[in-house]
């Protein structure tokens, strides 16, 4: 890959990348007051980073998997989070609909997942799980659109924080 100067957004438009750093602040308090705990927020948010190819998110959020508890081996079946069994009902639904937000201009959110995942989720849950997904799927754009790097590691894992 060939080093190539993007503008970088978050730096070009600070009061744009403010507000949206605002949201994703509010956003993250709404799904802790509706019960979304760590754990099922960065399974989302690693699956929709994964889906839409976002690099950079995807070691953010998995490195905040892992200060949520999850291992090595449930970060890796995230992925392949149908044939596995190792997520809950309340993940899987998570999962399922983070995957209908990463590809909502194919289908919106078809009937039959909102009413799967309605029947699992609360309706709290369910609307803050969704703004969720639309801040990761903000960020993950913005991201992508300025090919943001991600070097390799040496050492430990970075602070989550």
């Amino acid at each position: 890959m060939t080093p190539e100067r993007r503008v970088h957004l978050s730096r070009s438009a600070r009061p744009a990348y403010d507000a949206l750093e605002a949201f994703s602040q509010t956003v993250g308090e709404i799904a802790a007051e509706a019960g979304i705990d760590a754990r099922m927020k960065e399974i989302a948010l690693v699956h929709a980073s994964q889906l839409n190819g976002c690099a950079y998110c995807v070691r953010i959020h998995v490195d905040r998997a892992v200060a949520a508890g999850l291992t090595a081996d449930e970060i890796a079946q995230i992925a392949t989070w149908r044939d596995s069994g190792v997520f809950t009902a309340r993940e899987r639904a998570a999962l399922e609909l983070a995957e209908c937000y990463v590809y909502i201009h194919e289908d919106g959110i078809p009937d039959e997942v909102y009413d799967h995942v309605g029947g699992i989720l609360s309706e709290q849950e369910y609307v803050a799980l969704s703004w969720l997904l639309v801040s990761i799927n903000a960020f993950n754009r913005i991201t992508i659109a300025g090919k943001y790097p991600v070097p390799p590691r040496r050492g430990a894992i970075a602070d989550p924080a």
